[in-house]
């Protein structure tokens, strides 16, 4: 092989000092055809051969080429690769050839045939305030102790980078709307065209192309927001790649470790905190931070309306014979004194209210799912003092005394062991009525108080709460006494004499 230094003296020989080939093959080595290609400036070294030969692959290569082709109408994923290829030319065929050859003969014919071709991507400059992209992801989570899978929304400009994450314990379509509604207010607009997946909560049939008919609450969701959609082809999620990149981002920088909260409203708290705090980030590729990109976008955003989208449902039904109104497949209470009567339930997002004409009879946590019941142990207090020995199978009282301190407890028994189990449990409700009127601290301060000095009854700890915390008045001493006359004792005197 000709090296670089013998290619420059061999034609600075020839050109400079006029040798002749043979001087030159003698003085270097090489042979005189060399010499001749190096004074014509040919390329030296290796040239690309116009066809590799396979010497040992090639008899199976009609065999890789069937298999390859009737791949065409395989899942993606269950498709040959190199490996696989290589092991069934062994198991099935004796190969004794390398598996290192039949990767790259594999590689370049799937090129040939269309097969697994890598995908390549324009690069786009977007406009300031016009595209946002939407979508899904799914992480865990521990709320209130239970680990949980719950979906979080994720809203993204295109032009900024800026983003909006939430975390709902569904997709459906209230949350859907809901999520909406907190992202527009969290970029102070709404991006005039959004993006989307074919996601049902939006879109009811994909037709041909970019046709789709939507469903007809989110139509009224983009009428009144004013904002266009537009929905990837099927299957082709890069058409709204920074998104996608979002859903990524947010579970490895704001949910690992697991995150965790008393609540889901503190745990959006946390993630809001973290994607404000993304603001000051410089994304690779740009010469500023979102935050500072946000600022000149945040002008062609389209303006708020004074008034949110009501993404509130009605339903009527008729509290039973259990106390609890039936809504959305899930069961939530009401006071035990309003069984049998007719009521309209409001499905708020995160939250059912309950009314009996325009009184709000009771306010739970929306539930998902199915067959489940939302019971506020209060609702059925009055019922369980009339029947006190359902006290300790109530479902209500069973799930309240998960989160009973110590004290609750111990009064209870200390009310039973004095009045007798009846006495000490209709007593015992009488205390846990005090919920009503007294906040959960000073109820459970004085619980504490009552345990600590024997208390017994409901009168003492309503005592302890009325005045326990009031501070001690002292009454000043007297300084100066009026002065009196002296008393006059001549008539005490004359009593002697009354016979």
């Amino acid at each position: 092989m000709l090296k670089v230094d013998q290619y420059e003296l061999i034609r600075t020989g020839h050109r400079v000092y006029g040798q002749n080939i043979s001087e030159l093959a003698r003085m270097t080595g090489h042979s005189r055809n060399t010499i001749k290609k190096a004074i014509r400036g040919e390329p030296w070294g290796y040239k690309d051969r116009k066809c590799q030969p396979f010497p040992v692959l090639g008899k199976y290569l009609v065999i890789v080429d069937g298999w390859l082709k009737s791949d065409k109408d395989k899942p993606k994923k269950q498709r040959h690769t190199g490996r696989r290829v290589y092991n069934r030319l062994v198991e099935e065929h004796g190969y004794k050839g390398g598996e290192s050859t039949v990767r790259r003969y594999v590689r370049f014919a799937k090129m040939r045939f269309g097969l697994d071709v890598p995908g390549v991507f324009v690069p786009c400059d977007p406009e300031a305030g016009y595209e946002g992209e939407v979508d899904w992801g799914t992480a865990m989570v521990l709320l209130a102790g239970e680990k949980l899978r719950l979906k979080f929304f994720c809203m993204r400009s295109k032009y900024s980078g800026k983003h909006f994450v939430r975390f709902y314990p569904c997709e459906r379509q209230q949350a859907f709307f809901d999520a909406h509604i907190h992202a527009f207010a969290f970029f102070g607009g709404i991006f005039p065209v959004l993006i989307y997946d074919n996601l049902t909560t939006a879109v009811q049939k994909v037709l041909r192309g970019k046709d789709r008919v939507e469903q007809e609450e989110f139509v009224k969701l983009k009428a009144y927001y004013s904002f266009e959609s537009r929905f990837c082809n099927p299957a082709s999620g890069h058409e709204k790649g920074g998104v996608e990149g979002l859903v990524g981002f947010a579970r490895r920088n704001y949910m690992v470790p697991v995150p965790e909260a008393a609540t889901l409203e503190e745990l959006n708290e946390k993630v809001l905190r973290r994607c404000v705090s993304y603001g000051n980030h410089k994304m690779s590729g740009r010469d500023r931070k979102v935050n500072e990109l946000y600022e000149e976008e945040k002008g062609h955003l389209l303006d708020l309306p004074d008034v949110v989208f009501s993404n509130v449902k009605v339903s009527s039904g008729r509290a039973d014979k259990y106390a609890t109104v039936i809504v959305d497949k899930n069961r939530y209470s009401v006071p035990s004194g309003y069984a049998g009567f007719k009521v309209k339930a409001l499905l708020h997002a995160d939250r059912v209210e309950i009314f009996m004409g325009t009184k709000k009879l009771a306010t739970h946590d929306r539930l998902y799912g199915n067959n489940k019941w939302g019971l506020n142990p209060d609702h059925y207090l009055e019922l369980i003092q009339q029947r006190p020995m359902a006290f300790n199978s109530a479902r209500p009282i069973r799930q309240w005394r998960h989160s009973w301190s110590q004290s609750l407890n111990t009064l209870l028994e200390r009310f039973c062991l004095s009045q007798g189990e009846t006495k000490g449990i209709k007593d015992f409700i009488t205390v846990l009525m005090f919920y009503r009127k007294y906040e959960a601290n000073e109820v459970e301060t004085a619980v504490d108080l009552a345990v600590k000095n024997n208390i017994s009854t409901s009168d003492g700890v309503h005592h302890v709460l009325s005045f326990g915390g009031a501070s001690e008045t002292t009454i000043p001493p007297l300084t100066t006494w009026p002065s009196l006359p002296p008393p006059n004792i001549t008539a005490y005197g004359q009593l002697g004499g009354v016979q």
